[in-house]
């Protein structure tokens, strides 16, 4: 909401910098690429350099869903074409579930997921899933390889996580906010979080709002550019 939308709407009711006051990140959550697991079967495809190398040779023939337009997972899949010079087809479902089913069904090839979301049908072999958006490995699935990782060029700095965080109204007092700081990090450094965290394939992420302002302003640079040069737009 903070990174995407300034980009993805045209008019927004509030300033996603000037009307908040960052706290601290809670999570974050890789995403991963995954695919329908007939499809990565029938066409031999286990790695991440197979499935760019069968887009290249059948530009256009495959169809990616996604929770939305805008959402995480399109942007993703619009920025993987990008580095890797290939073409699909995006569909915007409604919501994650109707994409996901999409991909089991075979009505898509391959969806950028969150893991979280994607975990138990990795685990069950009910898709197959190639690597994770992220820098670093998923501490859920420390075999899977991330993206950044592949031998693939150009997409050696290729990074995009959903990241949940805390925030307080603008103009909110400095002994609130680092009283609200304080408070929040012990939680999330608590045993019964890191507990949690784990069982959504999640990571605790916790920083400082310097650091957590350092973030949103990152990724809103990097989401601008994905969404000009894809022409992503919501009504």
């Amino acid at each position: 909401t903070h990174a995407i939308n300034p980009s993805l709407y045209a008019k927004m009711p509030y300033d996603a910098v000037k009307d908040f006051a960052p706290i601290t990140l809670i999570a974050n959550v890789p995403n991963v690429l995954v695919l329908n697991e007939r499809f990565a079967t029938d066409n031999r495809i286990a790695t991440l350099a197979d499935l760019v190398a069968y887009m290249k040779r059948n530009p256009g023939k495959l169809v990616y869903g996604s929770g939305g337009n805008g959402s995480a997972g399109h942007l993703a899949g619009e920025l993987f074409k990008e580095r890797t010079g290939t073409f699909a087809v995006h569909i915007p479902y409604k919501g994650a579930s109707p994409a996901q089913l999409a991909l089991l069904s075979g009505e898509t090839q391959f969806m950028f997921d969150n893991l979280a979301s994607a975990a138990a049908r990795i685990r069950e072999g009910k898709v197959k899933a190639l690597a994770v958006t992220t820098r670093d490995k998923a501490p859920a699935f420390p075999d899977m390889p991330t993206v950044a990782g592949s031998t693939i060029t150009e997409l050696k700095d290729f990074e995009i996580s959903t990241w949940f965080g805390l925030f307080a109204p603008a103009g909110t007092p400095k002994a609130i906010l680092d009283r609200l700081h304080q408070d929040f990090v012990a939680a999330i450094k608590s045993p019964g979080f890191a507990k949690t965290m784990d069982q959504l394939a999640a990571s605790a992420a916790p920083n400082t709002p310097a650091e957590f302002a350092q973030i949103i302003a990152r990724d809103a640079v990097k989401y601008e550019a994905v969404i000009k040069r894809a022409n992503v737009k919501v009504d």
